[in-house]
């Protein structure tokens, strides 16, 4: 019989991929609309969030039972469709991405906890900065107990945090208000905002940001009790949030009216629930969040040394990063990971690094990632691997995979070329952790084909670098 024990079951699972995906965003989601979209393209862009990333949500439900071998998830698929450096830029992208978001995650913490006590200001006060240090190596040495005792932590905050966010929608659908959710369906009377088109590409980032962890239980595949689990925790998590998203984001533009919203502080749905039922209902908000964001950081510490440590085991990165302690916690990946979150908590004492503009950053981040796994699972049906006896199943996989690959083709687009460009800023300098890592396998560090990407990633990195220099480029 296997030994199943330290593994992770279905409702874990479901838990890390739910808990990744509510975080803080969901709580600013009013206002970071509102900031870029009016109702009629908001809801357009929800239902091109809602095709689009289900369809990526099939797409690692179907390569978790294809390649059930792949270990790593996002980081694999690309190494196995795409070459070594691929696989190596994919999973340093998702790490970037997911320690970014940690980042951003403890400045709107603090920034929360500053509506009770001023001291944390904005969340980028010294007071913040210490308290934001302190928790997060409490997280860390929480972590180091073990993954599966971290995943059931894991699965409590998700519960409770769900709680207040029911609570919202309910209040909310009492509150809405069809005259002021109509008032302005194409946001004509807000010229700032653009045409639809811009309106629509604008709120993109954000939809992606709210939705970054739909690949969580894909990352832990090596971990789950049962592979089948993998996908259908992907899919059962993607469909639980996408209804709140989509709630809490319609229902507030039915209470407040987009200029309104566009003007709240952040986390916005607190303001909204006050606006309807006083004080109370901003406390209420506020210490969900605070619950929610301690449960995403757990999360997202387990996903970055999970993807570090998936990648080191077959040599794409450094032989240091697979060292495991005797929980099997990935020792070395994790205290990497911490390190970079804390160097980055000292930068926002001295840059004005806020909330938003730190997303948009980990979200582009992880463009790459996802267009890798949905070009992987596009090149799987077409060269029939693994369909050798399903046809009518490779015909849906097909159609599926393309449609996802142009979804995160349409989100390189909409993030823009400065976010384009910021990325290859931070992919670059990955070279020398998979240089490094060659080098003790003593192979050659690229292909032909690897060194012209790498040479376009190196001048991408080189422009941004002259744009923040010269003012051009901000973050």
């Amino acid at each position: 019989m296997p030994d199943t024990s330290g593994k992770l079951r279905l409702g874990a699972l479901v838990a890390l991929v739910v808990g990744s995906m509510i975080g803080g965003g969901i709580f600013s989601l009013p206002q970071n609309m509102a900031a870029s979209a009016d109702v009629g393209a908001v809801l357009i862009g929800w239902a091109i969030t809602a095709v689009g990333m289900l369809t990526l949500a099939f797409v690692f439900q179907t390569l978790a039972n294809r390649k059930p071998d792949l270990d790593g998830g996002v980081y694999a698929y690309a190494k196995a469709g795409f070459g070594d450096y691929m696989g190596f830029s994919s999973a340093w992208g998702y790490w970037i991405s997911a320690w970014l978001g940690n980042v951003g995650y403890f400045v709107l913490l603090f920034s929360t906890l500053g509506y009770f006590f001023p001291l944390f200001g904005e969340g980028n006060t010294p007071a913040a900065v210490i308290g934001a240090s302190l928790l997060l190596w409490a997280v860390h040495f929480l972590v180091l107990r073990g993954i599966k005792e971290a995943a059931f932590i894991n699965l409590v905050t998700t519960v409770a945090k769900v709680v207040p966010l029911l609570l919202f929608v309910l209040i909310a659908l009492f509150a809405f208000k069809l005259d002021i959710f109509t008032a302005d369906i194409w946001g004509m009377k807000n010229p700032d905002l653009g045409s639809v088109m811009n309106q629509v590409r604008n709120m993109m980032l954000v939809t992606v940001w709210v939705f970054i962890g739909i690949e969580g239980a894909s990352i832990f595949s090596s971990r789950a009790e049962k592979r089948s689990d993998v996908g259908k925790a992907t899919v059962i998590g993607f469909i639980t949030v996408l209804l709140f998203l989509v709630l809490v984001n319609v229902l507030s533009l039915g209470i407040m009216t987009q200029p309104e919203l566009a003007k709240l502080q952040n986390p916005s749905m607190a303001a909204v629930l006050e606006h309807v039922v006083g004080h109370w209902g901003a406390v209420l908000i506020s210490v969900g969040l605070i619950i929610s964001l301690l449960g995403a950081l757990l999360s997202w510490v387990l996903l970055c040394a999970e993807i570090m440590f998936a990648a080191a085991r077959d040599h794409t990165m450094p032989e240091f990063l697979r060292k495991e302690n005797a929980k099997h916690v990935p020792v070395n990946a994790l205290w990497l990971t911490n390190a970079m979150v804390q160097i980055f908590l000292v930068i926002t004492l001295f840059s004005a690094s806020t909330y938003l503009s730190l997303i948009y950053l980990a979200t582009s981040m992880i463009l790459v990632p996802y267009l890798w796994s949905a070009a992987y699972a596009v090149l799987l049906a077409v060269r029939s691997e693994t369909y050798e006896a399903a046809l009518a199943e490779r015909k849906k996989d097909l159609l599926i995979g393309v449609i996802a690959l142009l979804y995160a083709i349409w989100l390189l687009y909409a993030g823009g070329v400065k976010y384009l460009l910021l990325s290859a800023l931070l992919y670059a300098p990955g070279a020398i952790l998979f240089a490094k890592a060659k080098r003790e396998l003593g192979k050659p560090i690229f292909t032909n084909v690897e060194k012209l990407i790498f040479t376009a990633v190196v001048i991408g990195a080189l422009v941004a670098a002259y744009g923040l220099y010269d003012g051009f480029l901000t973050l």
